[in-house]
C-alpha cells in the first residue's frame, strides 16, 4: 500500500506528469463548477466544486432529469503541479490564484475513486467567471428528500417563489438552539435561513447549492 498517497490514486503515476490528450477517451469536461472550498496538502491542491452532471442518463429527451432539473454533484479535483490553470483571458495562472465562489471549467479523469466526494485528477481549470458574494434566502420548508439531498421552500405564500437548495457534506445545519443537526432532522412547515451560492439552474424551481441552513423558528 505504499505506493499510495491520500488522494487514492498510485503515486508514481500521479506524480509522473502524464497528462492524457484534451477530449481524449479517459477523460471528461465539467462545466460551470463553482468551487466551494480549496485544500493544499504537501505539492498537492485538493478543490472541491459542485456541477451538473452532463453524462448522468435519467433524464428525459430535453436534459432534464424526473424532476425538471439537472443534478446537482459535489466533486473533489486533484490539481498537481501538472495541472495547467487558466483565468478568464486564458492566462496562464498558478493554483493558488484559485478562489473559493469562482466558477470553472474544467478537464479531468474519468476515472474517479469510489469516496465521498469522489476524487478525480485535474488536467485543464479553466475560470469562466470570479466569485460573487454569498446570498441569503428565508423561507418556509416544503420538502425535505434525504435521499436526493435538497430540500424546498417557498418565501411567504407566494408559490413563484419556490426554490430548491442542494445539500452537499459540507452543508451546515444547525436547529433552534445553535445545535448542529442533520438533514432527516428537519421537516416541512420550519421556517430556515439558507445561504447559498449562486443560482445554478434557471428552470423552476431555481436551485442553488447551500452552505448553510438554520432554523428560525
Amino acid at each position: 500500500m505504499d505506493n499510495f498517497d491520500g488522494t487514492g490514486f498510485e503515486q508514481d503515476n500521479f506524480r509522473g506528469g502524464n497528462r492524457p490528450p484534451q477530449g481524449g477517451r479517459d477523460t471528461m469536461r465539467i462545466r460551470n463548477a463553482v468551487i466551494e472550498d480549496i485544500q493544499r496538502e504537501r505539492d498537492v491542491t485538493f478543490v472541491t466544486v459542485v456541477y451538473r452532471d452532463e453524462r448522468r442518463d435519467n433524464w428525459d429527451g430535453r436534459g432534464r432529469d424526473n424532476r425538471g432539473q439537472r443534478p446537482v454533484e459535489t466533486l473533489r479535483l486533484v490539481v498537481s503541479p501538472q495541472t495547467r490553470i487558466f483565468d478568464i483571458n486564458r492566462r496562464e495562472i498558478r493554483v493558488g490564484r484559485l478562489e473559493e465562489g469562482m466558477v470553472i471549467d474544467a478537464i479531468i479523469s474519468s476515472a474517479m475513486t469510489r469516496s465521498i466526494p469522489p476524487q478525480a485528477r485535474a488536467f485543464e481549470i479553466f475560470v469562466v467567471e470570479q466569485p460573487r458574494r454569498r446570498q441569503v434566502t428565508e423561507g418556509r420548508i416544503l420538502q425535505v428528500n434525504p435521499r436526493n439531498q435538497f430540500i424546498t421552500i417557498v418565501q411567504g405564500n407566494n408559490w413563484s417563489s419556490t426554490m430548491r437548495f442542494a445539500i452537499t457534506p459540507d452543508t451546515d445545519i444547525f436547529g433552534l438552539n445553535g445545535r448542529r443537526i442533520s438533514l432527516r432532522e428537519l421537516f416541512p412547515g420550519l421556517r430556515v435561513r439558507v445561504v447559498h451560492g449562486n443560482w445554478a439552474s434557471t428552470g423552476f424551481p431555481p436551485q442553488a447549492v447551500a452552505f448553510e441552513i438554520r432554523v428560525l423558528r
